[in-house]
C-alpha cells in the first residue's frame, strides 16, 4: 500500500513509501510525525513510543491499547479518540484537545489512581 504522511502545517512530506499499513508505516518512521493528519486512522495496539507528535490531529482515532509512552504531544487534537488501554505514561500533553468524556481515560493512561 502507497502511503503519504505530509505535516499539515508545512506541507513537507513525513512518510512516504509502500508499507503494508498505516502502522507499519508509522511504527517505522516513528521519530518526527509532527503536525500528521491522522484524524479516524485505526492504530489499535501501534507502538509508536517516543514519537514526536506535537500539533498533530489523532481527532477520531483508535488508540486503543497503543503505546505512546515519553511521546510529545503538545497542542494535539485527540478529540474522540479512543484511549481505551492506552499507555500516556511520560508524554508531553500539554495543550492537547480532548472532550471531557476522556478526562477519566487519560488520567488512568497516566497511571495514576483516583480514589
Amino acid at each position: 500500500m502507497n502511503i503519504k504522511i505530509v505535516n499539515r502545517y508545512t506541507n513537507k512530506i513525513i512518510v512516504e513509501g509502500e508499507f503494508e499499513n498505516l502502522k507499519d508505516a508509522l511504527e517505522k518512521n516513528k521519530s518526527d510525525l509532527r503536525g500528521s493528519d491522522l484524524s479516524g486512522s485505526d492504530l489499535r495496539g501501534s507502538d509508536l513510543r517516543g514519537c514526536d507528535l506535537r500539533r498533530s490531529d489523532l481527532s477520531g482515532c483508535d488508540l486503543s491499547g497503543c503505546d505512546l509512552s515519553w511521546s510529545d504531544l503538545r497542542k494535539s487534537d485527540m478529540r474522540g479518540s479512543d484511549l481505551r488501554g492506552c499507555d500516556l505514561r511520560g508524554s508531553n500533553l500539554s495543550g492537547i484537545k480532548i472532550k471531557v468524556t476522556q478526562v477519566n481515560k487519560i488520567i488512568k493512561s497516566l497511571g495514576i489512581e483516583v480514589g
